[in-house]
This record gives C-alpha cells, structure tokens and sequence, in this order.
C-alpha cells in the first residue's frame, strides 16, 4: 500500500508542471486573442454597424420616439449617441405595409414630447386627425425630434434618416422643422453631446455645406486609440445592449419616459432683466449670431422634399415686468429681432415658413416656454393640417379627422 501511495504523489507531481505550463499557455492564448479582438476593434470601429442591429422592428415593436432618458429603470429608455441604433429602435425603421404620405417631424423637446405620451406629441396628433391627401394616400408622421435645443443636432439627425435604405431608398413626403430662438445661438451648435460624440458625421455637414462652424473645435470628442479598443468603448457597447433590453419593458408598458411626481409651471414673473444669454443690452441680431446657414443646410440636405420650418409657439407671459420679456427664455427685444430676421431670410430664399409664435394660448404651456400640453399641441396639429398637404404640392382640401 505503501508503494501505491509513493508512485501516486510521484505521478501527481510530474503532472503538475504540465498543468501549470498547460494553463500558461490557455491564458497567453486568451490575452493574445483579445489583445487581436481589441486592436482589430480600433482599427474598424463598428459601433455604427453594431447599432443597426436591432431587436426592434422585428422581435420588438419600434419605438414611437428617439430613445432619451436619464432615469432608464422608470422610463424603460436611455441617451446615447450611437444615431444608426437610435433609428434602428424606432418605427420609420421598419416600411409601411401600404403607400403612405410620409412626414418627418424634427425639432426640439417640444417635438419630442416633453411630458407627453406618445399619441399627445406632434407627431402623434398629426396622426390622429387622420389626414388624406387629394391622391388618397394616408398622412403618417415619425416622431424624429429629440430634447436638446441645436439645430446642429436636427440637421445631424434629419441627414440620417432623410434616406435610411440607399438600396430602397423610401425618401419622405415632407419634412416639418419647428425652430425657436433658443436653438438658433452659434456658440451652441456644437454643444449637444450627440453633436459632439458623431465628429465625423457633423464635420461632412461642416464641409458639404459651408458651416460657419470650426471643424476643429476642440469639443468634437476624437477618441485615441486606447478609447476606440474594446476597453475604450465598454459604456458604448454597454448602452446598446441595455437599450435592447429596454426594449421588452417598452412592448410590455408602452412607457418611454419618466413623468415628475409634480410638474413646477412655466415662470410668469421676471426681474426687470433685458438680458439674452450673454448679451446684456438690445441690439439687432445677424447671422453672426443666429445659425441661419444651418436652416439652409437642411434644405439643400433634403434636396426635393419640402420643408416646412415652423417658428414653434411661445409662452407669452402678462406678469410682472412682461412688458420686456415674453417668458423667461425671451426678452422681447431679442424675440423681436429674431422673428424679423427670420421672416426676412426665409422670405429672400423662398423657404416654406409658418410663423406661429402666438398661436396657442399661454394656459396650454406646462413647464417651459415652448413645452405644450396634449390640448395645446392637439391645437398645433390643427392649424398645421391645411399646410401639410399644400406646402407638400397636394392642395385640395384634406379629409381631416376629429380627434378623438
């Protein structure tokens, strides 16, 4: 027994080395793989490629909005930057079953939404009246607007959904771009995260159309090597996969958006203040200052879609010291200016334009100067069905639905 028992630990200890070198080797193999997994990762970078594959639209239904959120376990979405799977995860994602009439509506958090379940946005009012043009064709509008206030980031956006299928390419009927003051200011075009994490995106707008805009601003997030590995890019890769998963909460729930337990209204009284973001005193506002070329930008981006820009409606205040702001945003010097110059440049380029800036009334604003309640944006819906179809080319009277 004893002689087993010596030939058994003799046997177990020339094993051993070989199990340490055979591990050895495992682990070499293991970190040279995901070293070559990690430099091949830097080198393609296919966070765009990996972004437009998607579980909605298929597994899922599409999203009625961009995904935004910064509370994702109450409002079951999330931010990210990745545009390919943002508009993989929404409805214009996947065609029509039958020959639409197809309007884009792009903008700010007014257009997306704010407070608002899907069907009370603009989109999804547009929706409910139910338009037809004088060709027969149902009018389906896609919510693409999203809550940062740039028209960088709304050109960035409609060039890539203008046209998501080159092969197949379902152009829009109509493009509706509702605009403020707000998003007009140069020093904020390049601002919103979404601009600066799609550096290569914003700087083809840049140069295809004669941005007033530095390509080399020092706010364009270029990752180095190190952040374009694997590693580098484990948030990105993560946020993808969460908004998936996300995904299944949405089917169940039909909730992307996290509602206050109490909503603080929109200011109604100011100090005795004349000041605009930096500017402090009144003076006339040019393109030096407004990102009007941007406007023009998406026109030409949009080559022959009609484009209806749309000054939104403000809350217009009757409190104190009213008589020289307009809400908290707006003194009216500034406003003033604004739609003046507005209404010269769209005039001089043939633009289509609506200036609709007191057209609904200021009780149907809830917590900011442009933020509308369900009634107040049914109202915009409204006024806007007749120029829908006229600015679109089809001017017979539209078959227009009550809402319900």
């Amino acid at each position: 027994m004893s002689g087993q028992k010596e030939n058994f630990q003799e046997i177990e200890q020339s094993n051993r080395p070989r199990s340490w070198a055979t591990l050895l080797r495992l682990l070499l193999k293991v970190a040279g793989l995901f070293l070559l997994l990690n430099l091949l990762f830097a080198w393609l970078l296919p966070l765009e490629a990996l972004g437009a594959i998607s579980l909605y639209n298929t597994f899922l239904p599409g999203r009625a909005r961009l995904p935004y959120g910064e509370n994702p376990a109450d409002s079951y979405s999330l931010s990210l930057n990745n545009i390919p799977a943002m508009l993989a995860s929404h409805e214009i994602s996947k065609p029509p079953t039958k020959d639409v009439f197809k309007v884009l509506v792009i903008g700010d958090s007014g257009s997306w939404g704010w407070l608002q379940e899907n069907e009370e946005t603009l989109a999804g009012q547009i929706n409910a009246l139910q338009l037809t043009t004088a060709g027969g064709r149902p009018v389906v509008a896609y919510n693409l607007a999203y809550p940062i206030m740039a028209l960088a980031k709304d050109l960035l956006l409609l060039d890539a959904a203008i046209c998501l299928d080159t092969t197949t390419c379902q152009e829009p009927d109509l493009v509706i771009w509702p605009v403020t003051l707000q998003s007009f200011p140069m020093e904020q075009q390049l601002q919103p995260p979404l601009v600066q994490e799609n550096p290569a995106r914003m700087r083809a707008l840049i140069d295809e159309y004669d941005l007033a805009l530095d390509p080399d601003d020092g706010r364009f997030v270029d990752p180095g090597f190190l952040q374009r590995t694997i590693v580098g890019q484990r948030r990105a890769l993560a946020d993808l996969l969460r908004l998936q998963l996300y995904g299944f909460s949405w089917a169940a729930t039909g909730i992307d958006q996290a509602y206050p337990a109490e909503l603080q209204l929109r200011q109604s009284d100011f100090e005795p203040d004349l000041s605009w973001g930096d500017i402090e005193e009144p003076l006339l506002l040019d393109e030096s200052l407004l990102a009007l070329d941007i406007l023009q930008a998406g026109l030409a981006r949009a080559e022959d879609v009609p484009v209806l820009i749309v000054n939104e409606p403000i809350f217009i205040s009757d409190g104190e010291n009213s008589e020289i702001r307009y809400n908290a945003w707006y003194p009216r010097w500034a406003y003033d200016s604004y739609r003046d110059l507005l209404e010269a440049t769209a005039a001089a380029g043939g633009w289509h334009y609506l200036d609709l800036w007191e057209a609904i009334e200021p009780a149907e604003f809830t917590d900011s100067p442009v933020h509308l309640t369900p009634a107040g944006t049914r109202q915009l819906a409204q006024i806007l069905a007749p120029a829908i179809l006229e600015w679109a080319g089809e001017t017979q009277s539209p078959n227009v639905a009550q809402p319900r």
